[in-house]
């Protein structure tokens, strides 16, 4: 079989394995010894966690650029067009680069059921090698042991914080989720802890593996002023940081952390200044408490878990103090009560979306589940499109909209506000 563009190529991987999620690391050890994917002669950071992985990734990667290295950064899923997930030095690869690396796996691959995700890894493994990039940011996509990520082993490894996400796959608690999610630790080598509770299980691993556990709050700390912020290294100290929007606490730690492994890689590249004062806004990543105004004030975030909800809700309370109409689109396996109850004492409204895939929810059966948890009216949506037009019939000028949930829901939503 030999797909034509991007797209079919996608459209394709689909099929090639039942389960969209399988986890384990046979097929893509194999697969990587085969393909002869070497790693970068800089270093490899994997980044793990419940929330914010990937604003840790991208604050990685732009302190690395800045530093002078050639980057390569993997994240996933995608806003908007897949490339997205594959970046060398702050730029999207071509549909030619990817295409042309699916062409090479898929010559060496046999009957090898690679999931969709698994056959993207290898591709952006392939292109930064292909590149020659001196250092890879590889951002976990699910759990962390067991993750295709994984199966490149990491310089420095950073877990951002543990929450209650994909239970069916990662463990019914916190502590099982941690210990999948410490997985990506390796003896002697640095991992920084995001949050500054950390549980016994990422201890243990580290107890286990005899890798070099860093937290906040103890190795590293990320002190909130009034207009600002500062942290503190093992032999840096950074002052006067510029804020992120909405000051959220959690978006600090996820600079804290990445400021934690890149000083551990090269503390000399903390010295730019000039990088340390843009780091909260020239890092952000598109869909993160983006704010954006026109006849209304538009909040985009791709919170999806109870977690994300109440940091979303909390930086919501410090930008105003009205109630805002929200946008929203879950998968069938989140917490929908959950999610709802961090949101709904600042939620006037809701305005459901549908999901696609494997685990998608359809907009009505999400009100269905929404109407059972809230207080607040909720309707669903034919389309994206509709939500949008019924969000700003239904808000007054001015007011606050607030579109959370899924990267199928941000995405869109970010095209047809011509944000992207």
């Amino acid at each position: 079989m030999a797909p034509g563009n991007l797209a079919d190529w996608l459209a394709w991987q689909e099929t090639l394995n039942p389960a969209e999620i399988d986890l384990g690391l046979e097929r893509m050890h194999h697969l990587v010894d085969v393909l002869q994917i070497a790693p970068p002669p800089g270093a490899v950071f994997t980044v793990a966690g419940t929330n914010g992985k990937g604003s840790c990734a991208a604050a990685i990667e732009y302190l690395l650029r800045r530093g002078g290295l050639c980057t390569a950064l993997y994240t996933s899923p995608h806003l908007v067009r897949y490339n997205e997930r594959i970046c060398i030095d702050g730029r999207p690869a071509t549909d030619t680069e990817i295409v042309q690396a699916f062409e090479r796996i898929e010559t060496v691959r046999g009957d090898t059921p690679l999931t969709f995700f698994e056959y993207g890894t290898l591709a952006a493994l392939l292109i930064f090698s292909a590149r020659e990039c001196d250092a890879w940011v590889l951002e976990v996509g699910l759990g962390g042991r067991l993750d295709a990520v994984n199966a490149i082993d990491p310089d420095f490894a950073v877990i951002t914080t543990i929450g209650l996400d994909h239970q069916a796959w990662l463990g019914d608690s916190i502590a099982e989720i941690a210990a999948e999610k410490a997985g990506i630790m390796r003896a002697g080598r640095p991992c920084i802890y995001g949050d500054v509770v950390v549980p016994y299980s990422v201890l243990a691993k580290a107890d286990e593996t005899g890798a070099r556990l860093l937290a906040n709050g103890k190795d590293f700390d990320c002190i909130l002023v009034n207009e600002d912020w500062s942290w503190r290294g093992q032999s840096v100290d950074l002052m006067q940081l510029e804020l992120p929007p909405g000051a959220g606490r959690e978006q600090l730690r996820n600079l804290g952390a990445a400021l934690a492994a890149v000083e551990q890689y090269d503390p000399q590249l903390l010295e730019d200044e000039a990088a340390l004062t843009g780091l909260a806004t020239k890092s952000a990543l598109p869909g993160r408490f983006q704010i954006f105004g026109d006849t209304h004030r538009w909040i985009l975030d791709v919170a999806h878990n109870p977690q994300a909800a109440h940091a979303l809700a909390r930086r919501l309370r410090v930008t105003g103090n009205e109630p805002v109409t929200v946008i929203v689109a879950l998968q069938a396996d989140k917490d929908v009560p959950g999610f709802a109850h961090e949101l709904e004492p600042v939620a006037q409204r809701w305005i459901t979306c549908s999901t696609e895939g494997y685990r998608g929810c359809s907009s009505t059966e999400l009100a269905k589940l929404l109407a059972d948890a809230v207080d607040a009216p909720v309707t669903s949506a034919a389309n994206v499109g509709e939500a949008i037009e019924s969000a700003r019939g239904q808000t007054e000028p001015g007011g606050r909209i607030l579109v959370c949930g899924s990267f199928m829901l941000v995405g869109p939503v970010l095209e047809l506000l011509g944000l992207y």
